[in-house]
């Protein structure tokens, strides 16, 4: 039988369709259907990588992970990653296809191959699923792209999911946005839209009477549910904007910076580090706002070599060396940011900097990347730390897992020491070296993302780092996958309590809950 469906829109980006959805999949979870995440074409360099190697947005793994089943390629199946210069890397059912600028990708890929990839990936979840939950991008009423937009009432009239339409009350404006939303799409398109969901709110709902009437009156729309803004929670950000929104920690006993490169990508492995108390996590873009931090971390990018060279002309690039030289500031670098630690990034093939080129890196590390092919590496793996030193060594023997997403080959030299053991290469036995660290000890590259999931590799890195202040921290939280597990909890019980749920089950075609 074919899945029941229920799409939610927005009317712009980051006004909560992530979490509503990921809501909605722990509710009818919890309720005892097979539920699945889908949307159809996500923009973010925040991902994820499956069981199987697939690459997916970190998004809908969240939203997997919310309704307790595997991600898989098909709840993504095209994924954009901003490379700069109106440039796309396009990764298609969980693997790189090719770079794109936005003309060829809707001239020549999103209406032919990339929308019957889309149909494929939702047919084979709807055959599997009792229910799948889509969510939109961005807005549906963009009139400059709404013939060639993929993501929103394409795929909504494509499935037949009836659509509920979301706005963040707290940017303002929310019923100018649910308005002019509704006015700028086709009238077919209207139909589909069966109810509204405000965000955000902060006030009392007695403040909002008049105005949800009138919307009402204008609209011919229900208003399902006003949800208030919840503060503190701690689930993964999808794109950048959520850095924005990134609060200092009350007397923070730990300042970390992390590098606020251009093409930033997968900060959510630092998440963990924001669960702490005490620790302030900054993301800096200029040399002046560097400061003297605790640590200093170079995070992943989806284009080392543009923004190793933006590192050295912000100053910054100076700046790191300058601290890790003089005052010995633990340096952590992640992916693209472990290649910038090196000697040199040679792109002699124009795969990351669009032409031949070798760039200088930092030279805290005694390596080389090169980028020799298109070709990328996407895998879980299962690791052990064997790296010894102030960072490393009160955790030697450790074992953790992580995820493995990047392009280009880094080649050792004499002046570094091994830092992990890849224990298993997704569901494969395996033992190789991984990421090193200098000779002190204090310099770290790695491939691996999540590092800090682990929380014995989390609790040894603050830990050194308190030391060096003359500081005791011993406040650890522990594992993120429960924090994030107490918060979907907290997110699903808010959306039961402040949407009609009986009604959106009426939408979908379900019975009440409970019922």
């Amino acid at each position: 039988m074919k899945a029941k469906t229920l799409m939610v829109q927005g009317t712009s980006s980051h006004c909560g369709k992530t979490l509503l959805v990921a809501a909605f999949c722990r509710i009818f979870s919890d309720a005892g259907y097979r539920v699945a995440p889908f949307k159809a074409q996500n923009m973010s360099l925040n991902s994820f990588v499956t069981e199987d190697g697939a690459e997916i947005a970190r998004a809908q793994a969240l939203q997997a992970f919310a309704g307790e089943v595997k991600p898989s390629a098909d709840m993504n199946p095209i994924l954009l990653k901003p490379k700069g210069d109106m440039t796309s890397q396009i990764v298609f059912h969980g693997k790189p296809y090719r770079d794109m600028g936005v003309e060829e990708y809707y001239r020549d890929f999103a209406l032919t191959k990339g929308w019957e990839g889309v149909q494929a990936s939702f047919n084979r979840l709807a055959s599997e699923y009792d229910l799948v939950l889509i969510e939109g991008a961005g807005s549906p009423a963009e009139i400059n792209l709404y013939e060639v937009d993929i993501a929103n009432m394409r795929t909504a009239e494509a499935v037949g999911a009836p659509v509920l339409l979301v706005a963040d009350i707290d940017r303002g404006g929310v019923f100018a946005n649910l308005v002019g939303t509704m006015e700028l799409l086709k009238p077919r398109h209207r139909k589909l839209v069966r109810g509204f969901i405000i965000n955000k709110f902060r006030g009392h709902l007695s403040l909002l009477e008049k105005g949800l009437k009138q919307l009402e009156a204008l609209t011919g729309k229900p208003v399902l549910g006003v949800l208030p803004y919840i503060p503190g929670l701690l689930l993964p950000g999808e794109d950048s904007v959520s850095l924005e929104e990134t609060r200092p920690s009350a007397s923070p006993v730990l300042d970390i910076a992390v590098i606020r490169l251009p093409r930033i990508s997968n900060f959510t492995d630092f998440d963990p580090l924001q669960l702490e108390p005490g620790v302030q996590v900054r993301y800096v873009e200029c040399a002046e706002a560097l400061g003297k931090p605790d640590a200093i971390i170079l995070p992943g990018t989806k284009n080392t070599v543009q923004d190793l060279l933006w590192l050295r002309s912000s100053g910054l690039a100076a700046e790191i060396i300058r601290r890790a030289l003089e005052d010995h500031t633990p340096i952590l670098g992640i992916c693209g940011g472990y290649q910038m630690l090196g000697k040199r990034v040679v792109d002699e093939k124009g795969i990351e900097g669009g032409s031949s080129t070798c760039v200088e890196g930092l030279g805290l590390l005694d390596v080389v990347t090169e980028f020799g092919a298109y070709a990328k590496t996407t895998r879980q793996v299962s690791a052990q730390v064997v790296g010894d030193g102030p960072l490393l060594g009160a955790v030697k023997g450790e074992s953790f897992s992580g995820y493995e997403i990047h392009m280009g080959t880094t080649h050792l030299g004499k002046d570094v020491q091994p830092a992990f053991r890849i224990t298993r290469l997704g569901k494969k036995p395996a033992r190789r070296l991984e990421g090193v660290t200098d000779r002190r000890g204090l310099v770290i590259g790695t491939y691996i993302h999540g590092l800090f999931d682990a929380p014995p590799i989390r609790k040894a890195f603050l830990t050194y780092l308190s030391s060096r202040k003359g500081a005791v921290f011993n406040r650890f939280r522990g594992s993120v996958w429960k924090a994030w597990q107490r918060d979907l909890e907290k997110l699903a019980q808010t959306v039961k309590n402040h949407v009609d749920m009986d009604k959106v089950c009426e939408i979908v075609g379900l019975p009440p809950l409970g019922g």
